[in-house]
């Protein structure tokens, strides 16, 4: 059996991080545009001094210009294509349409721009996979209004999704309404606009900001069914799978209450419509008291469920609370102890396969809704050779080892399964350290961290073979 033959073989990128141009055509600021490049970038962001200023003298700023997809979507566009994309995942950027967040009426080159490369898609034969949302709010919004755990923001959202359904649900089948929504449990600045200066220390602001969110996410569904019954929008979710790190009752519960709370949490809102039962102990464990909701809040998530997961895989995490001698591993961004069974990346990532199977059968396994894998990827420092060329058979072996779980997913456990767009399919600033030397594409950008560089495009070792796995449709992973 296989893969299905109208499976989504593709892949993902943001608009924040290779689109650049971020002055241009009336664009306004976004959060990512105020976030400095460099291995420290969270550290600084989450400093209790960081007030979204933008200081070009002492840091720099890789976002602004990115891979300058902007004025060379075209040409990646193609090269997508003779890769053999049947998708390609990409984000709207709010900053595009709503330079501010709060306008009325909506910049209309903002519009134009993503028609434009909506048809480009389309001309290949590509099926487009929208974000909406994508770590890039408007920094107007995060200043003024305080981010999201401000009520205000659903409104200024809908006007922002209800603007781009109306404009391309004749040719946009399948969206998004928010990146790695439960990434803001770890990093608010990102998915919330909150910063410590303001609130996001308090989960009470994180809390209120979800359900506000998942508000936002409700209305998008409600919007988009009305315009096209057909239309498929899902949740985004950043999934890490969860071990105990021994058979002592203690740790066992401390993975399921990780499971629970970061795993689970937001898609059960988003895909079962109502607040799960451990939410109780999460806000009585975290002094939360009960959030702020209008008349038809509850009714509304009820109504309006995703119609499929999309997530995000990287790696797997594993609690400990007992035992003091266990390592942490390093560079994790989600925390946890270091697993000896597993490698790591150069980023301290620790790699695991098989742990994507598990995790496409706890999420089937839970919800029975379709899933789709829109992240997965090796961020490594890729090397060009003297011949010109980059060797990257280390990508090759992570991406065809997770491809084959999926299969097994897919064949043995009755997963089902959507499609597979693995993450930054062309190098792009890294949304996590802001850097172009953390690369996961199959194509190479001749940039360095300075966004310094010819811009050359330059298809890797992992090109040829991607596009060989497509044209088989997974059959071929050599």
């Amino acid at each position: 059996m296989g893969f299905p033959k109208n499976f989504l073989w593709g892949g993902a990128t943001a608009a924040n991080q290779l689109e650049g141009a971020y002055n241009v055509a009336g664009k306004g600021l976004s959060v990512s545009d105020a976030m400095p490049g460099g291995k420290d970038r969270f550290k600084i962001i989450g400093s209790e001094s960081f007030d979204w200023t933008i200081d070009p003298e002492k840091y720099v700023y890789p976002n602004h210009k990115g891979i300058d997809h902007y004025h060379h979507f075209k040409e990646d566009i193609a090269l997508f294509a003779e890769m053999g994309f049947k998708c390609y995942r990409f984000s709207i950027a709010w900053t595009r349409i709503f330079p501010n967040g709060d306008e009325l009426e909506p910049n209309e080159a903002g519009l134009k721009f993503y028609e434009e490369l909506i048809d480009e898609c389309l001309k290949y034969n590509i099926e487009p996979v929208v974000t909406i949302s994508h770590y890039e709010m408007p920094l107007h919004l995060a200043k003024v209004y305080g981010g999201w755990k401000n009520r205000q923001l659903v409104e200024f959202y809908e006007r922002f999704s209800d603007t781009v359904l109306t404009r391309f649900h004749k040719k946009v089948k399948y969206w998004m309404t928010f990146n790695e929504i439960n990434s803001s449990l770890h990093f608010p600045a990102l998915s919330q606009g909150m910063v410590a200066s303001s609130g996001a220390n308090e989960a009470q602001n994180i809390f209120q900001g979800l359900h506000h969110q998942f508000v936002a996410s409700s209305l998008s569904v409600k919007k988009a069914h009305e315009l096209n019954p057909d239309i498929k929008v899902g949740c985004m979710i950043l999934y890490a799978t969860t071990y105990s790190y021994d058979c002592d009752p203690t740790n066992q519960l401390a993975s399921l209450s990780r499971n629970q709370e970061f795993n689970y949490f937001c898609a059960d809102v988003q895909v079962r419509g109502e607040y799960p039962h451990y939410t109780k102990r999460m806000f009585k464990e975290r002094n939360v008291q009960p959030l702020e909701m209008c008349e038809g809040d509850l009714t509304l998530l009820k109504n309006y469920p995703v119609d499929y997961i999309g997530f995000s895989y990287y790696l797997s995490t594993v609690e400990c609370i007992t035992a003091a001698t266990a390592d942490v591993t390093e560079g994790n961004i989600l925390g946890g102890v270091k697993n000896p069974f597993l490698s790591s990346s150069e980023w301290g990532w620790q790699i695991d396969p098989v742990g994507l199977r598990i995790t496409l059968n706890e999420l089937y396994g839970r919800y029975q809704k379709p899933l789709f894998i829109v992240e997965n990827g090796l961020g490594a420092k890729d090397v060009v050779d003297e011949n010109g060329e980059i060797q990257d058979t280390y990508r090759i072996d992570y991406l065809s080892q997770h491809i084959k779980e999926m299969e097994k997913a897919i064949e043995y456990d009755g997963v089902d399964l959507m499609g597979y767009t693995p993450w930054g399919c062309i190098d792009l600033v890294s949304a996590s350290t802001g850097e172009m030397a953390k690369r996961y594409g199959f194509i190479y950008v001749d940039l360095n961290d300075k966004i310094e560089g010819s811009g050359k495009r330059i298809p890797k070792q992992s090109f040829t073979w991607y596009k060989n796995v497509i044209a088989s449709n997974g059959e071929n992973l050599d």
